[in-house]
């Protein structure tokens, strides 16, 4: 019975320790540190050996201006376990009254005992940092890797420079910890990106790019080209990054991955120049099949987008040939694809690309690949105005492909189907779901369509302007942009007064400059910037216009000033970072 009883006031007390224990420390999160002392006292005592509650008495003494039941408690402690961090929180007492000269005193105590030790160094930097006394943490530091060569604490000390404000001290030792051990890169990396992401990071840039052309010409090792490609990606600079790359492949032959990747970039980011000379290299290196099916594939691809109407009978002999050379077969089926959306979409012989597909889909292929082609194959009966069918292609797959990124494609395409099919409510329902995709790219389409939809119903319950907008849309899509130029610009005469003119001049605009009638576009876009500035397109016609004067007037101080309008006045925007990217080169920034 007393061995029970024993056992239940043991429990007992232990669960009271415990209940204490939570109570002090919600006292201090609270500020009420006297209460925190009355029950931190006796636990202390309970537990002299408990370095995490003396911490905590000790703040709670500091807090409370207990200086010399502070200095009391940290000489027991010293007398006892003789930490040399103690020496420190000694100083810092002596600090907190005033007294710089006791408290230097003893912080050079606790430096000294790092010649004794060198490892003390981690534990007593740490002290230092977290009490911001960055010099000292920074001697502690370098001191315990000057004794003890084998003991690295780059980053910890690259912490210190970037919270002294010293970047350059920052990225070298960065570097360093990274170059010492390559698995670190992707933390550096990390690092590094929230700096870049800063509005005010053109220095940091400079002494991030300096440093490493400083380390690629000093030591020759490919590890600094591959973080200098790295850098030159987050800049967007694809041409750059690939003169890194190929410096990596001719000293390290081995795989194409990083290039064909950065070749995938430059295409995402309309920089087709350096795309083509990407694949180009790609096909003069390598015997691969199928790196040559996909260069050829991005080569076609990008002629396609480049080339005028008398272009496209040779461009036609040339995809031909390719799917001659490489055969009808599942490694192909990239380069069918691409063939049958250009015979639908710029050829207008939509029989002839289903008949391509329908054979691709005799293939042995894939789940993946069986839904791509019915993807294309669906585009293609949306194309020919086939709603119901198109949307049956796009239910299967959606069925088939279900918690998948091309389920999400699949209802999005389903729903434009139905906006072109002017089933307008059932469109509403799909892209109201769509809105919170994982998908960035689904989720911002389907809340422009739900927008779109939405805004232009409440005014007009018939829905005339919209029904209006959705025709010119289709032929938009059917890329028949004169006569979806002419339908858009008639809604301006019909529906002048509407909610959908800022939209209907966008779209006007961005055709416009389709066609390269570039003037024609500024005004467009000028319209919505002067006429609706309180609607959700002025960013959008800000940065059309400026890329117009920057890429195709060769008017660069205009082109500055619309991209500066984007960065002071719509800093939500998506065209927000490259507005500020492209103001800095145009104000001569050119080291970013």
């Amino acid at each position: 019975m007393r061995k029970i009883l024993f056992i239940f006031l043991f429990l007992f007390q232990n669960v009271l320790l415990a209940q204490n224990e939570q109570l002090a420390l919600d006292y201090i999160e609270t500020g009420q540190y006297e209460k925190a002392i009355s029950l931190l006292e006796p636990i202390l005592e309970k537990q002299p050996s408990n370095y995490y509650y003396f911490d905590k008495l000790l703040i709670c003494y500091q807090q409370t201006e207990q200086f010399e039941k502070a200095l009391s408690l940290i000489q027991i402690r010293i007398k006892k376990y003789n930490q040399p961090q103690l020496l420190i929180e000694e100083g810092y007492i002596y600090q907190l009254q005033g007294n710089t000269q006791k408290a230097e005193k003893k912080y050079n105590e606790a430096i000294n005992r790092i010649y004794e030790h060198p490892i003390y160094s981690h534990n007593l930097g740490a002290t230092f940092q977290n009490k911001t006394l960055l010099n000292w943490a920074l001697q502690a530091y370098e001191l315990g890797q000057k004794e003890n060569p084998n003991l690295n604490f780059d980053y910890q000390t690259a912490l210190i420079y970037g919270q002294m404000g010293n970047l350059e001290g920052m990225t070298n030792k960065l570097l360093d910890y990274a170059y010492s051990n390559p698995s670190n890169t992707p933390t550096v990396q990390n690092y590094f990106s929230r700096f870049l992401l800063e509005n005010t990071s053109e220095t940091f840039q400079n002494d991030l790019k300096k440093a490493l052309l400083i380390r690629t010409q000093k030591t020759p090792d490919i590890y600094w080209n591959e973080f200098l490609s790295w850098f030159y990606v987050q800049q967007k600079d694809f041409g750059k990054a690939f003169i890194q790359e190929k410096a990596v492949y001719k000293r390290n032959p081995e795989t194409l991955n990083n290039i064909i990747a950065l070749g995938q970039m430059s295409v995402d980011d309309n920089q087709k120049e350096t795309a083509q000379s990407i694949f180009s290299f790609i096909l003069e290196n390598t015997q691969d099949i199928g790196l040559q099916i996909k260069a050829n594939e991005f080569l076609m691809r990008i002629k396609i987008e480049e080339s005028e109407k008398t272009a496209y009978p040779k461009l036609k002999e040339e995809l031909n040939l390719l799917l001659k050379k490489f055969g009808i077969s599942p490694y192909s089926l990239d380069l069918q694809l691409l063939t049958a959306n250009f015979e639908c979409f710029y050829l207008n012989n939509p029989n002839e690309a289903s008949q391509l597909l329908n054979k691709s889909l005799e293939l042995p292929l894939n789940p993946r690949q069986i839904a791509t082609v019915k993807l294309e194959l669906a585009d293609i009966l949306l194309y020919s105005e086939k709603f119901n069918q198109a949307i049956l292609f796009y239910a299967q797959v959606e069925d088939n492909m279900k918690n998948d990124e091309m389920a999400h494609e699949a209802s999005m395409k389903m729903a434009k189907a139905n906006y072109f099919k002017n089933d307008f409510d059932w469109a509403l329902q799909q892209v109201k779901v769509l809105k919170q995709s994982s998908s960035l790219l689904i989720a911002n389409d389907a809340l422009e369509l739900f927008l779109l939809i939405q805004d232009n119903s409440v005014e007009d319950s018939l829905r005339k302007s919209l029904t209006a907008f959705s025709k010119a849309d289709l032929k938009l899509y059917q890329k028949k942009k004169t006569e979806a130029l002419q339908d858009f610009k008639q809604i301006l005469t019909d529906y002048k007064d509407d909610s959908i003119v800022d939209e209907t001049l966008l779209k006007i605009g961005k055709i416009q400059q389709d066609l390269k009638q570039y003037t024609e576009a500024i005004t467009s876009f000028n319209e919505i910037i002067e006429k609706h500035t309180e609607g959700v397109f002025v960013d959008e016609a800000l940065y059309f216009s400026a890329e117009i004067c920057r890429r195709f007037l060769d008017n660069p101080e205009k082109a500055k000033a619309l991209y500066e309008k984007v960065i002071f006045n719509h800093q939500d925007s998506i065209y927000f970072t490259e507005s500020q990217r492209q103001y800095r080169l145009l104000r001569g920034d050119t080291n970013i």
